[in-house]
């Protein structure tokens, strides 16, 4: 007869595989972390094309009349967007098949539709609010709404992604308040917390 030891290891066998066939567990770290990179780069682009050389506090009221610029920046962070997004199903196909599991299954699957729901609403969301000339919350909203899409697919993957979603409607939220301090949030919550977070799910489970 197996002892307690062998009966706690098959459990935590069983338990590991069932978690597998329920979450999408190839979400790579690494991933997070270039996104981060990536939204500090499209922030201190669009310091340059906002407040340069001034500090990157208050709201340019004119800001309204300038086409050019709204396009720039409505550019940049969808250039962002595009490039963490592709980079994120580049890196998590690589730990897939390190895995010898497949990237489409029922968790990416489910994963994907839950994510892409709140963010094209968001998306829809800020571009009405582009058009009617409601720029000075086109930071909080997109941090909101990215956040939400965030804990809606947290459940099909590491509980981490949960606790980024929660951080990233905090600060869209302070930005909200405070919608002079957009950009410096903005790059907060797009740049530094996938910085954090990335690296802590690479520590976990990326090695």
């Amino acid at each position: 007869m197996k002892n307690t030891e062998g009966y706690e290891s098959d459990l935590a066998a069983i338990r590991a595989t069932m978690e597998r066939s329920a979450k999408f567990m190839s979400l790579s770290g690494l991933s997070g972390i270039l996104a981060g990179l990536y939204a500090l780069v499209g922030a201190a682009y669009a310091y340059y094309v906002i407040y340069y050389p001034e500090p990157p506090f208050g709201f340019r009221l004119y800001l309204g009349t300038e086409s050019a610029i709204v396009l720039k920046l409505a550019s940049t962070a969808s250039v962002v967007l595009i490039m963490s997004l592709a980079t994120a199903f580049v890196l998590s196909q690589q730990k897939a098949r390190k895995m010898n599991v497949s990237i489409w299954n029922k968790p990416s699957k489910l994963l994907f539709i839950n994510m892409a729901i709140p963010l094209a609403t968001g998306g829809i969301f800020t571009a009405i609010m582009i058009a009617n000339g409601y720029y000075i919350l086109f930071a909080s909203s997109t941090l909101i709404f990215y956040g939400l899409a965030l804990i809606s697919a947290s459940q099909f993957t590491y509980r981490e992604i949960r606790w980024l979603g929660i951080s990233e409607i905090g600060f869209g939220l302070l930005s909200a308040v405070m919608p002079g301090f957009g950009l410096v949030f903005w790059g907060i919550g797009f740049g530094l917390l996938h910085l954090v977070y990335g690296g802590i799910m690479h520590y976990r489970y990326d090695r």
